[in-house]
């Protein structure tokens, strides 16, 4: 099974969750993909297996990963302050991958019904997540 995390800026979320997901599951394929290089090494330092950053990686991976893991904004247009290209954000959604993404969000969008909860337990529930998913 390969899951692929996408993160951008300095990639704290996808360090994050590959942390959880090294720890959980050592012999788990990571596949780090940034939107930008300093995402990527901060995934890679983490404990991905492998990595690569940019639309073109973006675009040629997430077909073939399982699981798509970061942020909901990795599947919007310009989204995390406009590093979401519209060929990223098509890639991540048209990919038959499973998705399991935060409910993190910045800028004038608002998600209704989730409930306030700290990104360290987030991210904890998403490893539970996918670790189940892993163990079948």
């Amino acid at each position: 099974m390969q899951v692929a995390v996408i993160d951008g800026q300095g990639g704290g979320i996808g360090k994050h969750i590959v942390e959880q997901l090294r720890k959980r599951l050592p012999e788990l394929e990571i596949l780090a993909l940034g939107t930008n290089a300093l995402a990527t090494g901060a995934m890679l330092r983490a404990g991905a297996t492998e990595g690569a950053s940019g639309e073109a990686a973006i675009r040629y991976n997430v077909p073939r990963a399982d699981i798509i893991t970061g942020s909901l904004a990795v599947t919007m247009v310009y989204g995390m302050l406009g590093e979401i290209t519209p060929g990223m954000a098509e890639a991540v959604m048209v990919s038959q991958a499973e998705k399991i993404l935060l409910p993190v969000l910045r800028g004038n969008v608002q998600l209704i019904g989730t409930a306030r909860i700290p990104l360290p337990h987030l991210i904890e529930a998403l490893a539970d997540e996918i670790e189940q998913r892993y163990r079948r």
